[in-house]
């Protein structure tokens, strides 16, 4: 016996239909009566299963679901897990690597040229300032073939940059691949605005094409820092003193070297954010602003610079001399009016010049100055009493002393001179014979003229600070040879640059006392502030009576027939001056060859204003004469500086002081 199928909850009793599943047919009458339930499957009856023979039928029962969340939170667990192992390798271990990518081709840093000063004349003149330029940089590391997605992209630079910059192709790409991972290298300095925009222009046209998926944009990395141009708009002018600036902006030469720090300013930086070679207009910014350089205001007067300038270019090329140089001094403060040296060059374009007229000769040259040094030799008898003005020299023509016999630069009889006469005629012998009077001994007397030409700046630098300055040779006199006791009291055996010539003059002319040469009146900052330079320094040399008879004596070089100086004078004032013929030493050789022709003075004599001074080197067409070679430059130069200064003429004549002397009783 069977037992009774047990019913399924899930059904509801209802009469069977045709379709055996106890529904009742689609309008088939129900049928009543019948209590016949319709049969039920259990779990034991469905198909493809055997039914368990004893077994009741076991009610459906569902899994369990928390071994599928514990694998499921498992596999979350090593997700998050590898999340954070991944995130703690980019953040903290390779942190920098992948900064690094990040910023490639996005953050790009811009120096900010500051301004370069400019320098001008005592009058506000610009003789040197600057223009807008640019310098065209490039980051080869954007041009790797990894980063630019082009084998050949300094190639194709080089190529496109070429015919712009005016450089060579091959130049360019060798700079571009030198060091592929740099992010700097400077391809053209100083180029102008125009040569900026048409690169500008080329990378805006590349940038389009590749976004439209025509090309790749090889100048992305390219850029421009704004670097300015330094100009001399007045061309050759006082280049000896302004110099120049070097490839990278910075002073090579002159004031632009001596004054570099101030003329510079500070440089800035600008980092921007760019994508594709140009700048994202919301990334970030950062800017340090530049700092301009301060103006420096010089003491040259520019028309007077080119008055001085032109004279002795015109004198050197007539004397096909090596060269020559002009100092026009304030004799009252020292400041130098103009420096001027001929041959010079241009500081616009130093490409084509000769090395040797880069510098400042006039400050550079040491060179043994002839009788213009008679002057402190005179100076030294008269202050120390061993003479006067009209004490008689008997003066042979030969004097014996040491090893050899010393003349003067004419044969002649013998002359019976006053000291007046003896600096008027400018002697040799004379000078040896007034100097010997200086101590009770030569050694003692040595040392006496030894003290003066110290004074008077010899053996020291000019106190102007400039770039290649020599302080010129003057031996201590225990090391004077038995020939220099007697040469350097005339100038031979000692040397001196140009300015320190001029300087000893403008020490007579401003009565004894003797005022530190300067080139520099002050700066001016980027606000206006001028900051003048501080006083220069003063030394008494001489007494100002022993001044006012040195000029009194240096007028009748000019002055009386027998001077050596007589084409130095200028009509309405009265002039004061030296002429000089030296023997001179071939810097290339050590010996003797040739001379140094020079004059110096100043005017008006008895009233000083200015000091000119002259000097050619190795003249050798016509005259080596310093009265024939340099006593017109002086006459001409010293003209235009009293004009231009509006000084007033001589307001009376000069005491004429006598010569020669009569020997007869």
């Amino acid at each position: 016996m069977t037992a009774p199928r047990d019913r399924d909850p899930r059904r509801l009793p209802g009469p069977a239909g045709p379709r055996g599943d106890g529904r009742p047919r689609q309008g088939a009458p129900r049928r009543t009566g019948d209590a016949r339930p319709a049969p039920r499957r259990s779990a034991a009856a469905r198909p493809g299963q055997p039914r368990r023979p004893g077994n009741a039928a076991q009610p459906l029962r569902l899994g369990s679901p928390r071994p599928r969340l514990r694998l499921i939170s498992l596999g979350l667990t090593l997700v998050m897990l590898i999340f954070v192992v991944r995130l703690l390798q980019v953040q903290a271990v390779d942190a920098d690597a992948y900064a690094a990518k990040a910023n490639v081709n996005r953050y790009i840093p811009v120096t900010l040229a500051a301004e370069r000063g400019s320098i001008t004349d005592r009058d506000g003149v610009d003789l040197a300032t600057t223009v807008d330029a640019y310098d065209i940089t490039a980051a080869p590391d954007l041009l790797t073939p990894k980063t630019a997605k082009v084998d050949d992209a300094p190639r194709q630079a080089a190529a496109l940059l070429a015919p712009i910059l005016g450089e060579d192709q091959a130049a360019l790409e060798r700079k571009l691949t030198a060091n592929p991972k740099s992010q700097y290298v400077v391809l053209a300095r100083q180029q102008s605005p125009q040569v900026w925009n048409q690169i500008k222009d080329l990378k805006s046209a590349l940038s389009d094409a590749a976004a439209k998926g025509k090309g790749v944009n090889v100048l992305a990395g390219v850029n421009r820092e704004a670097h300015s141009k330094r100009v001399y708009p007045n061309g050759d002018l006082a280049a000896g003193v302004l110099g120049f600036v070097d490839a990278e902006g910075h002073g090579a030469a002159g004031v632009e070297r001596e004054l570099n720090k101030q003329l510079a300013g500070k440089d800035g930086k600008r980092v921007y954010a760019q994508s594709g070679g140009r700048q994202v207009p919301t990334g970030d910014v950062k800017e340090q602003p530049a700092v301009p350089g301060s103006d420096v205001e010089l003491t040259i007067d520019r028309d007077i610079q080119w008055a001085a300038q032109s004279a002795i270019s015109e004198q050197v090329k007539k004397s096909r001399a090596d060269r020559g140089y002009v100092i026009v001094q304030d004799t009252r403060t020292g400041q130098i009016l103009a420096l001027a040296n001929a041959p010079g060059f241009d500081p616009n374009d130093i490409s084509d010049a000769n090395a040797d007229v880069l510098g400042n000769a006039a400050l550079s040259d040491a060179y043994e100055p002839g009788s213009v040094s008679k002057l402190m030799s005179m100076a030294a008898v008269l202050e120390e009493g061993a003479a006067t003005w009209d004490t008689h020299v008997v003066v042979p023509n030969r004097l014996p002393r040491a090893d050899r016999a010393f003349a003067d630069d004419i044969d002649h009889p013998t002359w019976y001179l006053t000291l007046n006469g003896v600096l008027a005629k400018s002697s040799n012998i004379g000078t040896i014979l007034a100097t010997e009077q200086l101590g009770k001994n030569q050694k003692e007397a040595d040392r006496i003229l030894y003290s003066y030409l110290r004074k008077f700046g010899l053996g020291s630098y000019t106190g102007l600070g400039f770039p290649g300055e020599t302080r010129g040779i003057l031996a201590r006199p225990e090391k004077w040879s038995a020939s220099q006791q007697y040469t350097i009291p005339f100038g031979q055996g000692l040397s001196l640059n140009a300015v320190q010539a001029a300087s000893v003059y403008s020490t007579i002319a401003n009565g004894g006392e003797r005022v530190q040469p300067s080139l520099v009146r002050g700066t001016k900052d980027s606000g206006g502030r001028f900051t003048a330079t501080p006083d220069p320094k003063r030394t008494r040399v001489v007494s100002e009576k022993t001044a006012k008879t040195l000029a009194a004596m240096l007028e009748s070089v000019v002055d009386n027939q027998q001077g050596t100086g007589t084409r130095a004078k200028i009509p309405g004032y009265r002039v004061a001056g030296k002429t000089g013929t030296s023997n001179r030493v071939d810097p290339k050789t050590g010996r003797y060859r040739g001379y140094t022709a020079s004059f110096a003075g100043f005017a008006p004599a008895d009233q000083p204003r200015v000091t000119v001074y002259c000097a050619v080197q190795n003249p050798t067409k016509g005259s080596y004469f310093g009265g024939q070679v340099c006593g017109p430059v002086f006459k001409q130069v010293m003209e235009f500086s009293l004009k231009t200064l509006q000084v007033a003429p001589s307001g009376k004549r000069a005491a004429r002081l006598p010569v020669s002397y009569d020997p007869s009783p």
